[in-house]
């Protein structure tokens, strides 16, 4: 991709302290470029620390480790107008609309509060501004002067999408952004942000947990679990063949229409362990069905494998048949909560 990095990500990690000498390992060293004009989606289940990775990459939260650039410059480095700077070039589209919202003030002064705080404008150019990312976003500009309540989940959403667009961002942070909507208002909200990020460049990282969502608008993929990055690549590879046992287990477990989109389900034991205490070697090998002795005593690093990385001791053998599951096959659950949530 030739396209300039906007987000450059090394070894993020965030963890945090919940007494006596412990702490939730939230992230632990993730890493990824992020591209103009591109999509990358980050999955996993409830806990795995994807939502920490959006408030780190957000600057709402600061990482404890690693370094964080954004547009060329470093996060941890710049100083306080430099932050402020660096915060207008990401902004967050959350994932409830309801709630996002402030419902005592009209959703054109919502939409203005971007500028109100970091500009200068005056109150005509805001105005101005404010009715053409309207219209740019599908809401009539003579709503400016209604309400919240006055308007449908899929339209609040679309407020909330304006707002982010004030300041005329390079990167989105999208936490989940269709998960409260209804299934046919989700299609349209996942069209407008296509279309905005045709017309305007920008590139979205993209959280959520819904696959087939992450089937149709990303680029490429970053599989999490516990905390850590287990499988990372372009989307089509990673959906066409998944490499690591969790990225095949949360596949298998998408309901498909289409029979060729259908995955063989894998056996999982258990839940996910708890991230104040995770397993030692790989996380995932109390749970996997493919895992050995050297997966309870060695951690598998991220390496690239048949045009991805990936984080397994045994994808070669898995990836052509040689490795056997030693569970039997059946369906995987990823609704079951985490023993503690990190997400």
């Amino acid at each position: 991709m030739n396209a300039r990095v906007v987000v450059q990500a090394e070894a993020l990690t965030r963890h945090y302290g919940v007494g006596r000498g412990r702490s939730v390992k939230a992230l632990t060293d993730v890493g990824f470029a992020l591209h103009a004009g591109e999509t990358l989606a980050v999955v996993g289940e409830s806990g795995c620390g994807k939502s920490t990775l959006a408030r780190v990459v957000a600057m709402i939260e600061a990482p404890d480790a690693g370094r964080l650039h954004i547009d060329g410059m470093d996060a941890a480095a710049a100083d306080r107008r430099g932050r402020r700077q660096l915060r207008q070039k990401v902004q967050v589209v959350f994932q409830d609309p309801f709630g996002s919202l402030n419902p005592r003030k009209k959703i054109g002064t919502i939409i203005a509060e971007p500028l109100h705080i970091n500009t200068r404008l005056g109150r005509r150019e805001r105005v101005a501004r404010v009715r053409a990312v309207m219209a740019q976003v599908g809401l009539n500009p003579d709503w400016a002067n209604r309400y919240p309540h006055m308007f449908s989940g899929g339209q609040r959403q679309r407020v909330a999408i304006a707002r982010a667009l004030m300041l005329e961002p390079s990167v989105l942070v999208a936490d989940e952004p269709v998960s409260a909507l209804d299934v046919s208002i989700q299609a349209q909200v996942l069209n407008l942000f296509a279309d905005l990020q045709r017309e305007l460049g920008l590139a979205y990282l993209f959280i959520t947990h819904d696959l087939s969502v992450v089937r149709h608008i990303a680029d490429r993929v970053l599989v999490m679990y516990l905390g850590r990055v287990v499988e990372s690549g372009a989307a089509e590879r990673i959906f066409d063949a998944p490499a690591h046992p969790y990225t095949k287990a949360l596949l298998a477990s998408t309901p498909a229409v289409d029979p060729a989109l259908r995955h063989t389900h894998i056996g999982l034991s258990g839940e996910p362990p708890s991230p104040i205490n995770p397993p030692a070697g790989c996380a995932f090998h109390p749970r996997c069905p493919y895992a050995g002795p050297r997966c309870s005593s060695e951690r598998p690093l991220l390496q690239e494998f048949d045009g991805r990385d990936v984080a397994c001791h045994f994808a070669p053998e898995i990836a052509s048949g040689a490795r056997k599951p030693a569970v039997a096959a059946g369906p995987m659950h990823p609704a079951e909560p985490a023993a503690a949530s990190t997400q």
